[in-house]
């Protein structure tokens, strides 16, 4: 594939798996269906996104965003119940990962999880295992997710459900941060694929 060739989504069977797979997690805990907000375009603009997090990762250590300095990574906040938004964009991940030969050994997009209560570190590490090893779930407690949720702009809620359940609404975008920990543009839920490969690799050759 070439540079100018748009990345591919999943086949259609593979999306309705990964899709099937949060939609029957969801159904089980009778949440049904999430509205899903998009985040202002802020290419070019000074809004300040990104802000210091030390937060339980899927593998049981921490992951400290002081210690990300020197290496691009991403943000997405969702929750494993998700049923479609969640896994669309982590699946468009992982197939943008695949059309860039040169993206670093230890480039992470840090899936943090705005349903605490059930994504304990163990369910994420599974959610997770289907997509990307690059993709890694952390875990912020319900006293430290308003505050990581706040230092990107992040809009989240609990909605009860008729079956005494609930399910959660929330932003659905990737934060770029560049290797300075700085925020640099977002991928929004509704960008095809070529947009994810173009804005990954920006990011990565950002000085």
């Amino acid at each position: 594939m070439s540079a100018e060739e748009p990345a591919p989504r999943l086949p259609p069977t593979r999306r309705r798996a990964l899709q099937a797979l949060a939609a029957a997690a969801a159904i089980a805990a009778g949440a049904g269906g999430s509205l899903h907000f998009l985040w202002p375009r802020a290419e070019g603009t000074n809004v300040k996104i990104g802000g210091p997090f030390r937060l339980k990762s899927q593998d049981g250590g921490t992951v400290d965003s002081a210690r990300l300095t020197g290496k691009p990574y991403a943000v997405f906040f969702g929750f494993t119940h998700c049923p479609e938004v969640c896994p669309t964009t982590l699946s468009d991940l992982a197939q943008a990962f695949a059309a860039i030969p040169d993206l670093p050994a230890d480039f992470r997009v840090y899936f943090i999880s705005v349903d605490p209560e059930r994504d304990t570190p163990e369910v994420l590490k599974e959610y997770t295992s289907n997509f990307d090893p690059r993709i890694v779930g952390l875990w912020a407690s319900p006293a430290e997710l308003p505050k990581v949720a706040k230092e990107f702009a992040v809009y989240y809620e609990k909605i009860p459900t008729s079956d005494g359940s609930y399910t959660m609404n929330h932003t659905a975008v990737v934060f770029l941060m560049d290797r300075h920990n700085k925020f640099r543009s977002v991928i929004n839920y509704d960008d095809p694929v070529d947009t994810y490969v173009r804005k990954l690799k920006e990011l990565i050759a950002a000085e």
